[in-house]
């Protein structure tokens, strides 16, 4: 048997951090969380049909990366089937994010997606996809193109970094280690980003590979592999800044396992019997929104009363989203065949 690993202490009092950095960081986080608890809501009352997978817990992965170090609009964000709280951190409005939810025409995939295939050229999000690991070779063509057009093409400006979220599961799938291999080689501004949330389905990590310890398999490709605690949001944009400064320098790509956890079941229609009550109190005591509350207000760098005003305000942004989902159009069944093929803009 696998010992439980010592989740990797950061020491987050050398971190340094703006109070407007912080709130930002805060806010998306909360408005992950508030958005998917909404999901829940409206897929018990019948609104979104189909597998519906949230994020709850995991968001100081997705703020501390994709908020905490990237540029959100101009680099690039490749999700897996847990992707809402991936597009929201992208930028995407949560009112097109429900939309798409609630398959409507106003979605960021014109109703097309659902809730596994979340898209946005406008936003750099480049989907969400049903299939485990299937995004992650898509994610080294972003970053690929991104190379080409900076040191063939003679564009300083494509300097953009791509992150590729996956789950452990996603490990031990063949594209997992093609995509890397490519990547070292080829120096790709590029972040693998694995959200081990310990489960794969029902399939405990420890079950099913060798080596449970994912970043350390970065070393077989010559790449940098970092493990950091997936429940702490400032330890999450620490590493995250330095893989993202390495990529736009050229300096290649870096493997990042995140050690989280989420709160639900594997998706909505998972009655979640498999994980022991014992574990999931365990984590849910490390809710990486409250520890991050904590840390900024012990800090001094924002008040209790500051963070209760952006928890209302995220509240009444989910209430117009579901509202202008709800009275959006279905898409016209005479466009069924559109956007298959890319269009002219």
């Amino acid at each position: 048997m696998v010992q439980e690993r010592t989740v990797p202490k950061f020491n987050a009092a050398s971190a340094e951090i703006t109070k407007s950095e912080a709130l930002e960081l805060y806010k998306d986080m909360v408005l992950g969380r508030t958005f998917e608890d909404k999901c829940a809501e409206m897929y018990y009352r019948g609104k979104m049909f189909g597998f519906v997978h949230l994020y709850n817990g995991q968001e100081a992965v997705s703020s501390g990366i994709v908020r905490g170090a990237m540029r959100p609009g101009e680099d690039f964000v490749c999700s897996t089937y847990r992707d809402h709280v991936h597009a929201l951190s992208a930028g995407v409005p949560a009112k097109e994010v429900m939309s798409e939810l609630f398959g409507k025409a106003t979605g960021c995939s014109k109703g097309r997606g659902g809730s596994m295939h979340m898209f946005s050229a406008k936003h750099r999000l480049l989907g969400g996809y049903a299939f485990v690991a299937e995004g992650i070779p898509v994610a080294a063509g972003a970053a690929f193109q991104s190379k080409y057009r900076r040191e063939v093409l003679g564009d300083e400006t494509a300097d953009q970094v791509t992150a590729a979220f996956f789950g452990d599961g996603a490990c031990n799938n063949g594209q997992f280690f093609e995509t890397l291999n490519m990547a070292a080689l080829w120096k790709l501004p590029i972040i693998f980003v694995v959200e081990n949330n310990k489960w794969a389905i029902g399939m405990a990590h420890e079950r099913a590979t060798s080596d449970p310890e994912i970043y350390k398999k970065a070393s077989v490709f010559n790449m940098v592999g970092v493990e950091v605690d997936g429940m702490d949001v400032m330890a999450v944009r620490a590493v995250a800044q330095e893989a993202v400064a390495r990529a736009r320098k050229g300096e290649g790509p870096t493997l990042i396992e995140a050690l989280t956890y989420r709160f639900r079941g594997h998706s909505l229609a998972d009655p979640d019997e498999l994980r022991s009550k014992t574990e999931k109190e365990e984590w849910l005591s490390r809710d990486p929104i409250k520890k991050f509350a904590t840390y900024v207000t012990e800090k001094n760098l924002v008040t209790q009363e500051e963070l209760k005003t952006i928890d209302h305000q995220i509240q009444e942004l989910i209430n117009e989203a579901v509202k202008f989902a709800e009275s959006s159009p279905d898409p016209d069944p005479r466009e069924l065949y559109r956007f298959v093929f890319a269009e002219d803009e």
